[in-house]
């Protein structure tokens, strides 16, 4: 043993890998507190990366925050990692932070994300004209509620998440009238009800996830993203508004208080390492909402399957 310790070769300022088992000496053992949004698929990113900081030896603490308020805590070193910020809903969040010294983006988590109003496959034959856009005008009111008649309701995600959907109604001029779910588990149980007896809905759904895969539907076509839609009410076909576009695509990037890689700078690099794929989330989601799998479960199983994948980002 005393010879296996002589020939260990020190990795990430700490890790060192003795044999095929990685051994870690923790550069602080104060906790890295790693973020927990509203919705499942990041649940299982914070832990599956929580789970992977435990192995190499970190202590960890789960703080639950606020998608978009969140940076604030970042910014002051209350809160160190937030592994899913979207470029659909945050990008601006993202770049706001950063701006300010006290945040890093440490690029994409290897996930592409879409969030757009979507469609089950039927409405086709009541709303003529989808997915492009411009046939709600005329359809509001076959996606009313008695809530919103004769308006029609897109029901959104918790408020939390952003999205400016109502800045888009209102700039596409769109008869229609947000209603925020509770939780990302109200909106696919409305979904699911709605999808089973085949009536009327229009609703925020997001990518990676297990929805597109298990109903059969489309995402409206809207003006195609570009910054000036957010930035300038010239931009586009309302010439007095911004938001008069779709939301954006993009990458699911990772975000950390900037103070992490002096601190942790062992974690700080399994953090940039790490790489997921749409594919993969969406199918753990699934575990989880449809399964009735627990989160901390779900993401333990991977990583006890997965070492060659993780392990790999200890050694990078």
């Amino acid at each position: 043993m005393m010879i296996r310790n002589l020939l260990c070769i020190s990795l990430l300022g700490g890790l060192c890998l003795m044999g095929h088992s990685a051994i870690a000496a923790p550069e602080s053992h104060d906790p890295i507190k790693i973020t927990l949004n509203d919705w499942t698929g990041e649940l299982i990113t914070a832990h599956i990366m929580g789970d992977i900081l435990k192995k190499a030896g970190y202590n960890i603490d789960y703080v639950p925050a606020d998608y978009l308020a969140q940076f604030s805590g970042m910014e002051n070193g209350d809160l160190t990692v937030a592994p899913e910020v979207w470029a659909t809903t945050a990008q601006e969040a993202l770049q706001a932070a950063v701006k300010t010294g006290k945040v890093e983006d440490l690029g994409s988590s290897g996930m592409q994300a879409r969030e757009e109003w979507w469609f089950p496959e039927y409405m086709k034959e009541k709303c003529s004209g989808l997915p492009n856009w411009e046939a709600l005008k005329k359809c509001g009111e076959v996606f009313s509620t008695p809530e919103t008649d004769p308006k029609g309701r897109y029901l959104g995600g918790p408020s939390t998440w952003g999205g400016h959907d109502e800045e888009r109604i209102e700039a596409l001029d769109l008869p229609f009238e947000v209603v925020h779910a509770g939780t990302d588990a109200a909106l696919f149980a409305e979904l699911k009800s709605a999808y089973e007896r085949k009536a009327p809905i229009i609703l925020w759904i997001y990518t990676p996830h297990w929805v597109p895969i298990k109903y059969k539907g489309e995402f409206v076509e809207f003006p195609r993203y570009e910054p000036g839609c957010y930035e300038d009410p010239a931009w586009g076909i309302n010439k007095d508004a911004k938001y008069d576009c779709g939301k954006p695509y993009g990458p699911i990037w990772k975000a950390v208080w900037s103070g992490m890689k002096d601190k942790w700078p062992g974690a700080y690099a399994i953090i940039k390492n790490y790489k997921f794929d749409n594919k993969t989330m969406g199918e753990l989601d699934a575990r989880v909402d449809l399964n009735g799998e627990k989160v901390e479960d779900v993401a333990q199983d991977w990583v006890n399957k997965h070492e060659d994948v993780w392990k790999a980002w200890l050694s990078k």
